[in-house]
């Protein structure tokens, strides 16, 4: 069986953490170009792992052996750059988010539809085995009917690259939610069988560093502040939201006045509960033999879920199968971030009936 050969569209942070190794760890892929406009990042890679630098990603659109692309550019490019490989014939998997707005998502899908190829979006908690034991547990029954969920995604003081992409709503399509809240959001979508949203009420602000030069923080991801930059996105959201199945409430902070991390997700049910640190472990809260009870259930979790997703995005390309990441359930995501933010925007609650 032939090697499916590769590009890397964008070679910054994500890339470099997480879609170059993974692809490296993966026997049937061979990453035949690493791309970026910075041509140094593209070069820097081609010198540790072999391959050819491009610049411009048109250059390459048409090459008839390459077979998939990751896209790990600004969100900005998302749509952009996945509809084009789209219609070239290639296999995409985008970073989250997919696009800034529902409406770039919709291209995405319809172009995706019409091509016939595979476009994955990188929700890749999708691939997390604390998740997907989570969802085996709600399947099972174990917590009866899950009518509440409860959403954290707050850090203190954490706004990444002040005055830059991460800030821009031109370039990144909004802040801590669309950056952090998409995760979430879908993690949680995704343990439940990604029910459909009926109505979202919600709040966005931006407080803390609207005077970039008066915001004070110990550490700053994503690179230094740019106080001649652009500040214009939320760093703290927060709202409800009705589904088909359990209602949703959220709060999210980039920064806050509260120096405490919360980041958890409480899934409530009528004979459990589970509190979801993210990114680690889990707890389960029941009653057994009359008794409350906490335990943290025994599964393997130590498989990279970077790895795992990768893995599947190359075995679907083989298969054409539309699996847990594909555009289609990601569309449900989006179409979720939108209704936050047209709420906060309205200054009421939205309907998506």
């Amino acid at each position: 069986m032939s090697k499916i050969n590769v590009a890397v569209i964008g070679c910054g942070a994500i890339a470099k953490s997480a879609h170059i190794p993974s692809y490296l760890a993966n026997p049937d892929v061979n990453i035949k170009y690493f791309c970026d406009i910075i041509p140094e990042r593209a070069d820097e890679q081609v010198k540790a792992h072999g391959g050819t630098a491009v610049y411009d990603y048109k250059e390459i659109l048409n090459d008839p052996e390459l077979d998939a692309v990751s896209v790990c550019t600004p969100n900005d490019m998302h749509p952009i750059i996945s509809c084009d490989f789209l219609r070239a014939g290639k296999n995409v998997l985008c970073e989250k988010p997919a696009a800034r707005t529902i409406d770039e998502v919709h291209l995405m899908q319809k172009t995706a539809e019409e091509t016939g190829k595979i476009l994955n979006i990188g929700v890749v908690n999708r691939f997390n085995n604390a998740v997907n034991k989570i969802k085996e547990i709600i399947k099972e029954g174990t917590l009866g009917d899950v009518y509440h969920i409860y959403i954290s995604f707050r850090q203190p003081r954490c706004i990444p690259g002040l005055g830059g992409m991460f800030t821009t709503k031109a370039v990144a399509g909004g802040g801590v939610l669309i950056d952090w809240g998409v995760h979430y959001l879908d993690l949680v979508m995704y343990c439940m069988n990604d029910p459909e949203p009926k109505t979202v009420s919600a709040q966005t602000y931006s407080k803390l560093a609207t005077n970039m030069r008066d915001y004070v923080f110990e550490s700053m991801w994503a690179g230094p502040p740019d106080y001649n930059g652009t500040y214009d996105v939320e760093e703290f959201v927060t709202g409800f939201i009705r589904t088909e199945g359990p209602t949703m409430t959220f709060n999210g902070a980039w920064a806050q006045n509260i120096f405490v991390p919360e980041t958890y997700i409480d899934f409530i049910g009528t004979k459990g509960g589970i509190r979801l640190k993210y990114g680690a472990d889990f707890e389960l809260f029941t009653v057994t033999n009359g008794k409350l009870t906490t335990e943290k259930p025994e599964f393997d979790n130590t498989a990279n879920m970077f790895n795992q997703e990768i893995n599947h995005f190359i075995d679907c390309i083989r298969s054409g199968e539309h699996i847990r990441s594909h555009i289609d359930k990601a569309e449900i995501t989006a179409r979720i971030m939108q209704g936050i933010y047209d709420s906060a925007e309205l200054g009421r609650e939205v309907s998506f009936e």
